[in-house]
């Protein structure tokens, strides 16, 4: 059979090699002028290519519709990413939190691995598909952006989403999907900064929080809490606990992260800290005695929010003041304002409904012949490998059964 799969990053790549490998003639259409764009600068360059996990822990990694996902985190899972990698001669290395890089910490180590897997298929740059043909709900090809039509068999979309269009990935394959009749549900940014509505951010900027607990809350429901780390900027707050977290919110304008900067110990315990504290510096300023505590760049912010004066006597300091204090600790408040734009999100959450996609082909229900693959479907997941695991797995998935 002739296929065409449209798009050249990851999901495409591999959908093209498994396509070809099963004994069809493949031509990959890609939009510009290389391969792989958007996964040579992933993991800051390095390419966090997967996470080194069972099954279970990659579905539970996935925040938007795990359970399409079961079959194909089956079939091709973590696991066989890395013997693929290595079938492809690229070393890959396990850091923290199960995160998979190459050894040679370049994503183009991958990229230059998937374009070789792909060496006996036809890659068009400069290219990108206008619309299907589709006669009878079936594939019958695709007309190009010069006019020119590829007569094929099968179609798999592998176009990304709308986060990083310079890569690429600026929503062509949802205009694709809608013309074979499929619905797109809401698209959103996901792993995205967050801007906060607080000034002080600014003031913070550069300052790394580790080892510390954050909240999302939307009115009074949680809808994210883990333990780690996060990083002020500019605008607001950014790193791993906020880009995770920004997953789960659905109206950000109603918001509100808090950061507990001592999960560790409890109210009573972090009461008894102080009291150690300012017995030690009972002589000294209030704005002088919590070095101990809390990292420099921090401590005005954290005084001025407590409303105490900053130039009160430690040993004038009384109880109803050190509960405030702990309560400002354990709930550090942010109201968030608005995510970063799309273009700044690693991923686009929302996408081609999954509902309409058979979970075991990533065929179309609606339309014989046209797959779908990668972020262009509703699925989601955390940062740690988790979303190009994704791209794997329905990429296999689309190629092996057509």
């Amino acid at each position: 059979m002739k296929v065409v799969v449209i798009g050249a990053g990851a999901s495409g790549l591999i959908a093209a090699a498994t396509a070809q490998k099963n004994g069809h003639d493949v031509i990959i259409i890609e939009k510009k002028n290389k391969a792989g764009i958007k996964l040579s600068i992933t993991g800051k360059g390095r390419c966090n290519v997967t996470n080194n996990c069972d099954v279970q822990t990659l579905l539970d990694n996935t925040v938007s519709n795990s359970r399409f996902l079961y079959s194909c985190f089956n079939n091709f899972s973590s696991k066989d990413t890395l013997e693929l990698f290595n079938s492809l001669n690229v070393e890959l290395k396990t850091e923290r939190g199960n995160r998979v890089f190459p050894v040679s910490d370049n994503a183009k180590d991958i990229v230059n691995a998937l374009v070789k897997y792909n060496c006996l298929n036809q890659i068009i740059y400069n290219t990108s598909v206008k619309s299907l043909i589709i006669d009878n709900n079936s594939i019958k090809g695709v007309k190009l952006d010069n006019n020119q039509i590829i007569d094929c068999d099968a179609v798999i979309v592998c176009t990304g989403g709308k986060s990083y269009p310079n890569t690429g990935s600026s929503g062509d394959g949802y205009l694709l999907a809608k013309q074979a009749g499929h619905s797109i549900t809401e698209l959103l940014p996901s792993l995205v900064p967050i801007v906060c509505k607080e000034t002080f951010c600014k003031d913070l900027m550069g300052l790394s929080l580790k080892n510390i607990r954050v909240t999302f809350k939307q009115g009074e429901k949680t809808v994210y809490s883990e333990q780690g780390e996060m990083l002020f900027t500019h605008f607001g707050v950014s790193g791993p606990l906020i880009l995770s977290g920004s997953a789960h919110v659905n109206d950000i304008s109603a918001c509100k992260i808090i950061i507990d900067l001592k999960p560790a110990l409890s109210n009573e315990e972090l009461d008894s800290r102080l009291i150690r504290d300012f017995n030690k510096y009972s002589n000294k300023d209030f704005c002088n005695a919590l070095n101990d505590l809390l990292p420099q760049k921090l401590i005005n912010v954290f005084i001025k929010l407590t409303g105490i004066n900053p130039h009160l006597k430690v040993n004038q300091i009384t109880k109803e003041n050190r509960i405030i204090i702990v309560d400002l600790l354990k709930n550090f408040e942010l109201n968030a304002k608005s995510f970063r734009p799309i273009d700044e999100a690693i991923i686009t959450r929302g996408g081609v409904n999954t509902k309409e996609i058979n979970p075991k082909t990533m065929q179309s229900k609606l339309c014989k012949g046209l797959f779908f693959a990668g972020e262009v479907l509703d699925v989601d997941a955390y940062t740690g490998g988790f979303n190009l695991q994704i791209a794997f797995s329905t990429g296999y998935a689309a190629g092996n059964n057509i």
